[in-house]
């Protein structure tokens, strides 16, 4: 994808435990704050995009905010493996001129109302049933087994100890003391406190799960030109990209050739290192989608930052910024939306760890799952 397209606006909603309002009313919100943030009115939109989770239809939020025809409309699959690829579906739109203004947005009570932590529930029966059933009767019914057996293979090839972990959920907690929209803000971790927290599915730890969020949050994409004109400097899409591994489960594959690998991440990888031009020594920084610890080290070593196995010390070493609002771990967990939101503010210069030089900014959607990425860039 060539760099016509641009986020020029971001929004959000407070992030919380108990929200008391209806998703529709934080989807609104969120869309409302991300066209003032651009400097655009609800009459300029003309296309939206969200994830088919989302219980607020298109419709739904347009009537809710004022917005009027819609040209485009889009739903992306596989929860939080849609994050980046709901962005790709807006520039894809702009850039076809099938839209000109395109918001995309997620919005949700993870936490007061419906937990996807709790695992599978009475679905109704499907396709992708039939691959969770190989599992549910031995008791992997939840995200963290289904992520346990990865992590547990993880260590094991590579003769490591769940210190690689911790890491992670240190680094993510360091930066999300620093940021007041983060749920853990001023409560930094230590890895001895990470190494204290009680198991959820060996190897995985408490401190190791992202945590439930109630909000919503919100991206205005449009043509670089146009968003050149609008309030805040264009923040560039240089580079956007989908990826599913051949044979690929929902967070189940374990029976792929590589369990201490992330193949999906691999084909994102491949593709927006081809477009962009780019590698990892250009990224800046890097927002990794940190549903679990685990993923995050095996996204770097897709990715190339470092070889298998090394993740943990790349982590360790502090040396490529990572998860600078303080991730799904610590600042909130949005389906990845945030992290977009904060790869906008590193390269506008605004993130309350903001990186000096940041103009390029590597962003990951979820993994183990059908996933997405992008790169975005300072529009130079």
């Amino acid at each position: 994808m060539t760099a016509l397209a641009a986020i020029a606006g971001i929004g959000a909603t407070p992030f919380t435990k108990d929200s008391g309002r209806s998703e529709l009313a934080l989807a609104a919100e969120a869309v409302r704050a991300a066209l003032a943030d651009a400097g655009l009115a609800p009459g300029d939109v003309d296309g939206m995009v969200t994830f088919t989770m989302d219980t607020s239809p298109e419709i739904a939020v347009a009537r809710a905010t004022g917005i009027g025809e819609l040209a485009f409309f889009s739903r992306v699959h596989y929860g939080g493996g849609a994050a980046c690829a709901t962005v790709q579906q807006a520039a894809l739109a702009v850039t076809a001129g099938v839209a000109d203004v395109v918001v995309c947005y997620r919005a949700f009570n993870e936490r007061s109302g419906r937990r996807f932590g709790a695992g599978v529930r009475g679905r109704e029966p499907s396709a992708e049933g039939v691959a969770l059933g190989w599992g549910l009767p031995f008791g992997l019914i939840t995200p963290a087994s289904w992520a346990a057996v990865h992590a547990r293979r993880y260590l094991h090839m590579y003769g490591l100890t769940t210190e690689v972990f911790g890491h992670v959920a240190v680094t993510d907690r360091r930066y999300a003391a620093r940021n007041p929209a983060a749920y853990f803000h001023g409560r930094p971790l230590t890895l001895a406190e990470h190494a204290a927290s009680r198991w959820i599915a060996e190897p995985l730890r408490l401190l190791d799960c992202c945590q439930e969020t109630d909000g919503g949050q919100a991206l205005v994409v449009t043509s670089l030109e146009r968003a050149r004109a609008l309030r805040r400097p264009p923040v560039v899409i240089a580079a956007a990209a989908q990826g599913a591994a051949r044979g690929q489960e929902q967070m189940t594959g374990f029976y792929e050739g590589d369990l201490g690998g992330l193949p999906e991440t691999g084909v994102v990888a491949r593709r927006l290192w081809r477009d962009s031009g780019l590698g990892p020594a250009d990224i800046d920084v890097a927002v990794l989608y940190d549903h679990f610890t685990p993923y995050v080290l095996m996204q770097l070593e897709e990715f190339g930052f470092c070889g298998r196995g090394e993740g943990g010390g790349l982590v360790a070493s502090g040396t490529l910024p990572i998860n600078t609002h303080g991730g799904q771990l610590g600042e909130a967990y949005l389906h990845g939306m945030n992290g977009i939101a904060e790869a906008v503010r590193q390269v506008r210069g605004t993130s309350v760890n903001q990186v000096p030089g940041a103009g390029r900014v590597l962003v990951t959607a979820g993994s183990g799952v059908p996933t997405s990425g992008l790169i975005l860039a300072a529009s130079g």
